[in-house]
C-alpha cells in the first residue's frame, strides 16, 4: 500500500510467519486430495467389479435355482411313473391269477412244466379221465329233435355201438346241449327223457339261444376237456352229414403237431348293414368299411388238437365273442402259434358233388349244403346223402389211426 506521500506500503513483519504456515497448510491440504483421489477411484473401480462378480453369481445362481425346481418336478413325474407301472404289474398279476383258478376248475392240476398238452389225468369229480382219440360235439337245440334222429339213423352209431366206438377206436360223440332259461321246464325234461333212452347227449353249464353260439362253444370245449382226455375236439351242426372213418384217418395224419385247426378256411366280408344274415354289430373292429374277416373255419365243421381245446378252456372267461361263432373261434387264436389246416374234404357238397369225389376214390369227410348252411331239409334229405356219399357202415372200425 502507498502511503499518503506515495512511498511503497510494507507489510509487517508480525504477518510473514503467518503467512508463511497458511501457505503450508494450503500446500498440505492440495497435496493430499492429489494423494487421496487415485485411491479413491481405485476403491470405486474395485466396487464396481465386485458389483459385476455379484450379478454375474447370481445370473449362473439362478438357473440353479430353475434346474433344482425341474428336476424335483421331473422326480415327481418318475415317481407317478413308476406307482402307475406298479399297479399295472398288479393287475396282469390277478389276471394270471384268474388265468389260474380258470385253469384249476377245467383240469384240477397241471404237470410240472405248465404245459397245456400235459393237463391233468384227473376229471373235475376226481375219477381219472378217459383217454380218446377224439371227442365230437353235434350241436343242437330243444326243437331239433327230428335232426338228431335223423343223424342216428345214418353216421351215428347207437346204444351199444355207440359205447363199443368210445371202448374200441377212442370216438366220443354227443348231442351238445345246455338248458332253458326256466329252471327243470318242458323243454329240460324232453332232453332228459330223450337221453335216457338214448345216453348220447353232453349236458352243458349254458342257457341255450341261436344268438349264444358263441358261448356254448366255448363252454363245449371246455366241458369236454375237463370230461376226457382226448387227442382231438371236434364241433360239428346237426344237419351236417359226417364220415366217421374219413374224419379219424385225416386227423391221425396230424396228431404229432402241436397246434392244429383243421377245417374249411375262409375270410368273408364284414356285414356292416343291420336287419342282413351274419350282421356284425363290431364290424368296426376289422378296419374300414368293405374289409374281410381274418382267415378262419366254417363253422358247420371243424377240429381242434388237445392244446388248442386246453388253451380256450384256460382263458374262456376272458375270449371275447363276435356275433358269429366261426369268427370268434377264429379270433381266439389270433396271434397264436397255430397251424390253419385247410382240408376242402370237410365241406363237400351234397350229391352229386361228393358222389363224385366218392366214385374218384376221394371220400369226403363232411357234406351240407352252402346256401343252406347246411343240408338243405336235413330231415329228409340227409338218409339219401348217407347213401350216396356215405363211406360204409364198417369204414370207422377198420381205420387205421
Amino acid at each position: 500500500m502507498k502511503s499518503r506521500g506515495g512511498s511503497t506500503p510494507r507489510i509487517s513483519l508480525k504477518w510473514i510467519p503467518f503467512l508463511c504456515a497458511s501457505c503450508f497448510a494450503l500446500g498440505i491440504l492440495f497435496s493430499n486430495r492429489l494423494w487421496v483421489q487415485p485411491e479413491s477411484n481405485d476403491q470405486l473401480m474395485s466396487l464396481r467389479r465386485h458389483e459385476q462378480e455379484l450379478q454375474v453369481v447370481s445370473e449362473v445362481s439362478a438357473p440353479k435355482k430353475k434346474n433344482s425346481v425341474d428336476n424335483d418336478v421331473m422326480d415327481e413325474v418318475l415317481k407317478t411313473h413308476e406307482a402307475i407301472q406298479h399297479v399295472r404289474s398288479l393287475e396282469k398279476s390277478v389276471a394270471m391269477l384268474e388265468m389260474q383258478l380258470a385253469a384249476s376248475r377245467s383240469s384240477k392240476e397241471m404237470s410240472s412244466n405248465g404245459s397245456s398238452s400235459e393237463a391233468s389225468s384227473l376229471s373235475q369229480d376226481g375219477s381219472p379221465k378217459q383217454k380218446m382219440f377224439m371227442v365230437i360235439g353235434i350241436n343242437t337245440a330243444f326243437s331239433s329233435r327230428k335232426r338228431r334222429d335223423s343223424v342216428r339213423e345214418t353216421w351215428m352209431p347207437r346204444g351199444e355201438k355207440l359205447l363199443q366206438l368210445e371202448n374200441e377206436k377212442g370216438i366220443v360223440i354227443r348231442f351238445m346241449i345246455g338248458h332253458s332259461a326256466t329252471s327243470n321246464s318242458i323243454l329240460d325234461r324232453a332232453i332228459d327223457s330223450e337221453d335216457a333212452q338214448h345216453k348220447d347227449f353232453l349236458r352243458l353249464e349254458h342257457v341255450e339261444g341261436y344268438h349264444e353260439l358263441s358261448a356254448k362253444t366255448k363252454i363245449f370245449f371246455s366241458t369236454a376237456v375237463a370230461k376226457w382226455d382226448a387227442e382231438f375236439y371236434i364241433k360239428v351242426d346237426d344237419d351236417v352229414h359226417v364220415n366217421l372213418g374219413v374224419l379219424a384217418a385225416t386227423l391221425a395224419r396230424h396228431r404229432s403237431k402241436p397246434r392244429v385247426y383243421v377245417g374249411c378256411m375262409k375270410s368273408g366280408p364284414v356285414l356292416s348293414q343291420k336287419n342282413v344274415k351274419y350282421h356284425e354289430p363290431e364290424y368296426w373292429k376289422f378296419g374300414e368299411e368293405g374289409n374281410k374277416y381274418f382267415r378262419h373255419a366254417t363253422g358247420q365243421i371243424y377240429a381242434l388238437s388237445k392244446d388248442l381245446a386246453t388253451y380256450i378252456s384256460i382263458n374262456q372267461p376272458i375270449l371275447h365273442k363276435y356275433a358269429n361263432e366261426d369268427v370268434s373261434l377264429g379270433s381266439w387264436f389270433i396271434g397264436l402259434e397255430v397251424e390253419h389246416i385247410d382240408d376242402r374234404n370237410m365241406c363237400c357238397g351234397t350229391p352229386p358233388d361228393c358222389e363224385w369225389k366218392a366214385q374218384a376214390g376221394n371220400v369226403c369227410i363232411a357234406s351240407f349244403d352252402w346256401s343252406c348252411s347246411g343240408i338243405c331239409k336235413s330231415v329228409e334229405k340227409i338218409k339219401f346223402v348217407h347213401e350216396r356219399c356215405g363211406e360204409g357202415d364198417g369204414a370207422v372200425w377198420s381205420a387205421l389211426f
